[in-house]
């Protein structure tokens, strides 16, 4: 059975090699540790053999594992999940990132409840497939939104996160990755800090590394499968 060490230096080199395949800098794509349900001695572990960006999908439970890990101080964490208000100072207090900001409303709450001392990082989470029953803004609105931000003096636009539907083709998965390609180029036309497209998982990761992906999230396959009853 493999370590976590192992299976993270498995997904770095594979991670490495696909984005000079597509002729990218071999470190021009990092690397989020999704860590949610995991333990936090999972954690130690995957931080010990390297590893520093992790995402986290539930406030509480993020914000128990910061807590827990505070003296790991140079651990980068990011919120990838849906974000209600009433959670949003929280998130604001403890993360250095959130990926999925999808409306002014959560925007503007986090802008309010962060220090002045050091700006919080987001991304736009785009609902790029268009689907009812998902987190995201629709591609038509990433402008106002961006726009909004930008004006939020707490606040630093990095960029754009999607989510891609499920079970499709390698040809849908190709085509879904480049309209998000096409949409972080135009946004960070207008936005010269933007620098972070994050989007791809363990299962389409390679797909979206040849389309232009700087961040993927990779949960699966650093700590291996997760508890079902979340």
């Amino acid at each position: 059975m493999e370590t976590i060490a192992e299976r993270l230096k498995s997904a770095l080199v594979s991670l490495s090699q696909t984005a000079v395949n597509a002729n990218r800098a071999p470190n021009s794509v990092q690397l989020l540790a999704v860590s949610k349900t995991k333990p936090v001695s999972d954690i130690v572990l995957a931080y010990e053999a390297g590893q520093r960006l992790f995402g986290e999908n539930y406030v509480q439970e993020g914000v128990e594992k910061i807590q827990a890990l505070q003296e790991l101080s140079d651990i980068e964490w990011h919120f990838i999940g849906p974000l209600q208000s009433n959670k949003t100072r929280l998130v604001a207090e403890h993360f250095h990132w959130v990926q999925s900001v999808d409306r002014q409303k959560i925007a503007q709450r986090l802008n309010d409840q962060r220090s002045a001392h050091k700006k919080l990082n987001v991304c736009i989470q785009v609902n790029i497939s268009d689907e009812s029953n998902k987190s995201g803004i629709a591609t038509d609105a990433i402008d106002q939104l961006a726009e909004q931000i930008s004006q939020m003096k707490n606040l630093c636009l990095r960029g754009l996160m999607t989510i891609p539907a499920a079970q499709q083709s390698k040809q849908q998965q190709q085509d879904t990755f480049l309209k998000m390609q096409a949409l972080f180029s135009k946004l960070k036309s207008k936005y010269p800090q933007i620098d972070t497209l994050s989007m791809g998982m363990s299962a389409d990761m390679n797909q979206a590394i040849k389309c232009g992906a700087t961040m993927v999230r990779l949960g699966t396959a650093i700590f291996g499968a997760r508890k079902t009853n979340y």
